[in-house]
């Protein structure tokens, strides 16, 4: 934490080594938090950039964290996932893939492919807001439990139960979907 203290002064006087280091530090896995949410790899690249482009506006604006960096920077990335679910709600249609299959990947492998990532994303929708919060904190994101509980201003006990519900639905969902397959 107080290495994270002395790397947010750097960064609040511009130190542009300290910026890199931010980066450096945090992108893998502000990426791995969005793109287990969004499950789309060029989605989840351009959302994390939007994060980091977000984080460099507010130190240049001396709106920067005060406190904790990477709590800071996922309330950016959840603030930006849902900036873009509310965007892919709106645009209410979606175009079929139109990726022209590659040499390496035949269209069979393609389709199964996506309907893979739909069944992931539709199991996922089935949960709640926090559910989806808590696994990608964990998973995506790599946090301990007792960090989620603090990013998300809720008790360790709640952030577990939280945890188990999510995997227990999900682990009924996919036997469900066994079952009707």
């Amino acid at each position: 934490m107080h290495d994270e203290m002395k790397l947010l002064h750097r960064v609040r006087s511009l130190d542009q080594e300290a910026l890199a280091e931010v980066h450096n530090r945090y992108y893998d896995s502000i990426y791995r938090y969005i793109a287990f949410r969004v499950n789309d790899a060029q989605t989840a690249e351009d959302l994390t950039s939007d994060v980091f482009l977000r984080f460099l506006n507010a130190v240049r604006d001396k709106s920067a964290p005060q406190n904790t960096l990477r709590g800071w920077l996922y309330g950016v990335a959840s603030h930006v996932l849902k900036e873009h679910y509310r965007k892919k709600k709106r645009d209410s249609f979606t175009l079929l893939h139109d990726d022209i299959p590659t040499s390496e990947q035949s269209l069979d492998s393609q389709v199964d492919e996506i309907l893979q990532n739909e069944n992931l994303q539709a199991v996922m929708n089935g949960l709640t807001d926090d559910q989806q919060n808590v696994l990608a904190l964990r998973f995506g994101f790599g946090m301990p439990i007792q960090e989620v509980a603090d990013t998300m201003g809720k008790s360790e006990g709640s952030i577990k139960m939280l945890q188990a519900r999510a995997i227990a639905a999900i682990s009924q969902r996919i036997l469900l979907q066994g079952a009707l397959a």
